[in-house]
């Protein structure tokens, strides 16, 4: 009897050793290019006075390690193995020779890129003869969805003019009309000030006045570092800070001359993703990502995951490896792409940007979705936000 069942289980053990080997050898790789900067001074730790961490500043790799863990079952179904090989560069010269090797020897058409502007739109100039796509997972910039678009990158993250038309949305809503504007010195504080000065125009909100915050305690420009005087001779029903990397922002709430909310860069702020999102399974993968990375998911980690998401769904629905075959279905309509927030997305066709809801919230707190209820577009409401087809200045 005991032989017999050591017989059996050993003919078993050989079928199954078979089919294995069998599978195996049917089983096709997608290698998708994970590239960024190794040096890149979006990522530099910037601390505030008493070391005080201002702005957390992570690497968003591991939304995309994520999403390739979550592919596995299904993937497994399909005899499909999708990997990631990350891409290390010193420049954007580098990045684009190091993107045109990978491609060479492994045959990789999908990439990545966690760059900034000047990165992005020199990397995809440089490779716009190549058969690839390009994924912006970091970048806000109106500039790489207009003037500098190409036609083969993508962009996950939300654009500015995304996320101040969100803003736009809500205080036309709560009939808030008339906005003071505290603008930083950075190069992102401008863009983004400007984004929501096309935003009021947009949705009939007045800007009081726009005053520009000075670093620094000199005296003599108390006028712009002091927040009470700043905030002064003004009777805006709130205050828009632009503030990116948190050099004031975070003083403004509570110390304005009057009692004003903010919102902008502090207080109220819009996003693609904030890890309080308790709908349509976020806290499950927001969980997932903790365990994986030992901290909360960020915008750009979620757009990360969601770009490779959106690579490995397109090689699922049309059950092929082309790279023709995928990318013509991730560009076309009848991608809906569920990436937690409530509403299936695509990109749009004029300048490549994913389309979404975008996520209004304080530091840990989702109050809001937008568009918000009421805004309404001829085609797709989510396309209220951002540069719409009759607005867009790209050109392919």
């Amino acid at each position: 009897m005991n032989l017999n069942r050591f017989l059996l289980l050993f003919i078993s053990f050989q079928f199954v050793g078979t089919v294995l080997a069998a599978s195996a050898v049917d089983v096709q790789t997608v290698t998708i290019g994970y590239a960024e900067i190794v040096d890149d001074p979006r990522y530099d730790e910037k601390r505030a006075y008493a070391r005080i961490r201002v702005k957390p500043h992570d690497r968003p790799v591991a939304g995309a390690e994520v999403a390739i863990r979550d592919s596995r079952i299904f993937a497994r179904a399909f005899n499909i193995n999708f990997e990631l090989k990350r891409i290390e560069a010193a420049n954007a010269e580098d990045l684009v020779e190091k993107i045109r090797h990978v491609n060479k020897n492994s045959g990789t058409q999908f990439f990545i890129i966690d760059a900034n502007t000047e990165v992005l739109s020199f990397s995809a100039k440089a490779t716009i003869e190549m058969d690839m796509l390009l994924f912006n997972i970091s970048e806000y910039s109106d500039q790489l969805r207009a003037s500098k678009c190409q036609a083969h990158l993508m962009h996950v993250i939300p654009s500015y003019a995304m996320l101040t038309d969100a803003l736009g949305q809500y205080l036309v809503f709560k009939k808030w009309r008339k906005v003071l504007l505290l603008k930083g010195p950075e190069i992102g504080d401008a863009a983004f000030a400007m984004a929501f000065t096309r935003s009021a125009k947009r949705f009939g909100i007045n800007i009081d006045a726009v005053r520009d915050f000075v670093p620094g305690n000199d005296p003599r420009e108390r006028d712009q570092n002091n927040i009470v005087l700043m905030t002064s001779g003004s009777d805006a029903e709130l205050v828009f800070v632009s503030d990116i990397e948190g050099e004031f922002g975070r003083y403004v709430p509570y110390q304005s001359q009057n009692p004003l909310p903010v919102i902008g860069t502090e207080g109220l702020q819009a996003a693609s993703w904030h890890w309080s999102w308790e709908r349509h399974g976020a806290p499950q993968l927001n969980q997932r990502f903790e365990r994986h990375a030992n901290r909360r998911m960020q915008s750009p980690d979620w757009a990360a995951w969601a770009a490779v998401k959106s690579i490995i769904e397109s090689v699922l629905r049309t059950k092929s490896t082309n790279f023709e075959t995928a990318g013509a279905y991730l560009r076309s309509d009848r991608l809906n792409l569920d990436v937690y927030k409530g509403n299936p997305v695509s990109y749009r066709s004029w300048d490549n940007q994913l389309r979404q809801p975008v996520l209004l919230h304080t530091y840990n707190a989702v109050t809001g979705r937008a568009p918000i209820r009421g805004f309404l577009h001829p085609t797709e409401n989510m396309d209220s936000l951002g540069y719409d087809q009759d607005e867009t200045r790209c050109q392919f």
